[in-house]
């Protein structure tokens, strides 16, 4: 697994839209101010030329354009590392127009986004074995003041902070709009980790007395909806990903964006399916954007069904992904996750050679 350099103090942030980009508000504001808050950190930036763009569908400008933008700014010895615009809806149109071969012989440097941006974190790591961060996307720095939780994405690009934890209150229902486009997470909801050993739920003083749940391996997730989408295309690497790196074994995190509780038991059935789950040592679950209870299933039935199957530790309700706020984590990082009553720890190692987390 490849890591790119850290990002110093004074360095060069690029910006690009491989998937949405930041033409409307309240997103145009965000991101504007966004620019401001890294200035002032003592960063220079370099946009790419989709930023600002709404020509496309579902994606800042059409899937070539955004393609290219993606290749250029990779590609660029004057940009330290990337981070998204925003997510979007069909960002895996611009997979063809990526060179995925051609990125994984280039320097590598960090991309940071999430959601749709799956379709680049997930494939820097499975088919140009490259790290990169499932973590917020620019415009999420325009807030004002800061989430602790922006402070550690930026941290993770500064090689400041390899370890993550949960943050106490998440938010439900966002304050942010056009008019209120700085307001920060409206977070007001309690974090609370629901943990299981296979099927079987372990509480919270369970953890205690056994002294934390914990486990290790290389992590590897992002967005299910993209995921799945990805699963059995060209661009489905992910078995011999997974045998490459069986040694280690597999930390699987997945939240879910749009996909009912039905269509994540579906989607969780073809993963395993072809052969995704193989070497797993636990999974992270992330809050579901769309998980109300269907005809007796749950959001926590819908992921342990495969879930539960493999006889590993499985924690829900994790601060992943759409219902923020997210820890940032490192695709293809080794990590060790602990678990102690309802405090969650994420400690990983970026660290080419290493098969382990000390």
């Amino acid at each position: 697994m490849r890591f790119p350099k850290f990002l110093q103090q004074g360095g060069t942030i690029g910006f690009m839209a491989p998937s949405c980009g930041c033409a409307t508000e309240p997103y145009l504001s965000a991101f504007d101010h966004a620019q401001k808050k890294f200035a002032g950190l003592g960063y220079r930036m370099v946009l790419g030329p989709n930023c600002y763009e709404g020509a496309g569908v579902g994606i800042s400008n059409t899937p070539e354009k955004c393609g290219a933008e993606v290749m250029e700014m990779y590609g660029r010895e004057d940009v330290d590392c990337l981070i998204s615009c925003g997510g979007g809806e069909l960002m895996c149109e611009i997979l063809p127009f990526v060179d995925f071969e051609k990125l994984a012989g280039m320097e590598p440097k960090w991309f940071m986004g999430y959601s749709d941006n799956t379709n680049l974190t997930y494939l820097l790591a499975t088919l140009a074995d490259t790290a990169s961060v499932y973590g917020p996307c620019a415009g999420a720095f325009g807030m004002e003041p800061w989430h602790e939780s922006l402070g550690d994405a930026l941290g993770v690009l500064t090689g400041e902070r390899q370890s993550m934890h949960g943050y106490g209150l998440w938010e439900k229902e966002s304050l942010k709009d056009e008019e209120h486009p700085l307001t920060p997470y409206h977070a007001t909801e309690p974090l609370r980790l629901r943990c299981f050993v296979g099927k079987e739920e372990i509480s919270f003083a369970e953890t205690r007395e056994r002294n934390s749940l914990r486990f290790s391996g290389r992590l590897l997730g992002g967005c299910l909806d993209c995921l799945v989408n990805l699963s059995g295309t060209r661009f489905d690497k992910t078995a011999e990903f997974v045998e490459k790196y069986r040694e280690d074994g597999i930390i699987w995190f997945l939240e879910a964006c749009d996909l009912n509780v039905f269509a994540t038991r579906r989607a969780m059935w073809q993963l395993e399916q072809t052969g995704w789950f193989r070497h797993v040592k636990g999974f992270l679950i992330g809050r579901p954007r769309n998980g109300e209870e269907m005809m007796g299933l749950d959001a926590y039935q819908a992921m342990l069904e495969v879930a539960g199957r493999k006889g590993v530790p499985v924690v829900m309700d994790v601060d992943l992904g759409h219902m923020p706020p997210m820890m940032p984590l490192v695709v293809g990082s080794m990590a060790e996750v602990t678990v102690c009553g309802n405090d969650i720890e994420v400690g990983m190692c970026f660290d080419s050679n290493s098969s382990a987390v000390h």
